[in-house]
């Protein structure tokens, strides 16, 4: 009886553990989808609410020409003008999540169309924190490519 019990136990534990991380990978999505628009739109405010800066808070880019830059963090929450708010949208695909407690990791592709039609590609690995009870990015890496 005290095996059944046991068992029950474990597989109870297990499931809310499993609930909770649908529930944080899909409002780790959330912000994702919402840095993604709100750079495209122009408001700064709620794009930078998607963000935590962190003495390690890191933005690496590879463009299609192999260029990197290292983007300052103070240039992702209050970016330089002109830099954001060119309008366009993003799709954001094929997610793999690492979320272990408070600190997640997650990769995804992104298709970016901007307002003339013309499309970019990535491969992005995007850092977060929960704080507060609240997913922040808090670093990331984005390789723009050309398909095929």
């Amino acid at each position: 009886m005290k095996n059944i019990l046991l068992a029950l136990l474990v597989l109870l534990s297990s499931l809310g553990a499993g609930a909770q991380k649908a529930k944080d990978s899909t409002a780790i999505k959330k912000v994702l989808e919402k840095d993604a628009a709100t750079w495209r739109s122009g408001d700064v405010k709620a794009h930078a609410e998607c963000w935590s800066i962190k003495p390690y808070t890191r933005s690496f880019v590879s463009l299609e020409d192999g260029t990197c830059y290292d983007v300052p963090p103070e240039n992702i929450v209050n970016p330089p003008g002109g830099r954001m708010g060119n309008g366009g949208f993003a799709v954001l695909y094929n997610f793999t999540f690492s979320i272990q407690k408070k600190h997640a990791w997650v990769s995804h592709d992104e298709v970016s169309v901007a307002a003339d039609g013309s499309k970019s590609y990535s491969h992005e690995i995007r850092l977060l924190e929960k704080i507060k009870g609240q997913w922040k990015l808090v670093g990331q890496s984005i390789h723009i490519y050309k398909p095929g």
